[in-house]
């Protein structure tokens, strides 16, 4: 069974505002990993648009090795797209979500291959309201923002959670892995 996997950056304080981390070299290789790793990434409307941004990087490559990288790895995993307000992805290696989010997320994690990733802070929040969660990756940056979005805000049950393995960035962010533990 393919294991579902929360992937987020934030603050010390929780904020998850895609402008507060601390872009590096070992940042981008780290998802860069988990991209390659990846069957398909899960994405609502917000965080794809965000995330359109490397399409640029591909077609205008930076110059930076890690940048460059993570725009190919972003381009040639599926992407599957949440939206009610999207018609068209724009994206060769994107396609909207024909089924609701936690059908579709049971119906991927019955198929074979690579792990599920997702990297939007909305449906992070729903599938962890349905217990569909089976690894979080969250990156710590070393910044108190004071204000802005919350990761987990919306959560309605308190969940547990075993650390199972720690990953520190020389940007002084910390990765920590960890499982849910189901009581």
């Amino acid at each position: 069974m393919r294991k579902v996997i929360a992937a987020f950056n934030m603050t010390l304080d929780g904020v998850c505002d895609h402008t507060t981390g601390i872009p590096s070299e070992d940042l981008h290789q780290h998802y860069s990993d988990l991209l390659d790793n990846t069957g398909v990434v899960l994405y609502g409307r917000t965080t794809y648009e965000l995330m359109q941004f490397w399409k640029t990087i591909l077609q205008n490559p930076s110059g930076k090795k890690s940048m460059d990288d993570f725009a190919i790895s972003i381009d040639k995993v599926p992407k599957l797209v949440f939206s009610n307000t999207l018609k068209d992805t724009n994206w060769d290696s994107a396609k909207l979500s024909d089924s609701p989010l936690n059908e579709k997320v049971l119906e991927l994690k019955q198929q074979s291959g690579k792990d599920i990733s997702v990297g939007s802070r909305s449906l992070i929040i729903q599938l962890l309201n349905s217990n569909l969660i089976d690894e979080f990756q969250i990156c710590v940056h070393p910044i108190i923002e004071g204000k802005g979005l919350r990761l987990f805000d919306q959560i309605t049950d308190r969940i547990m959670l075993k650390l199972i393995k720690i990953k520190t960035l020389n940007s002084g962010a910390t990765v920590f892995f960890y499982e849910p533990t189901r009581e």
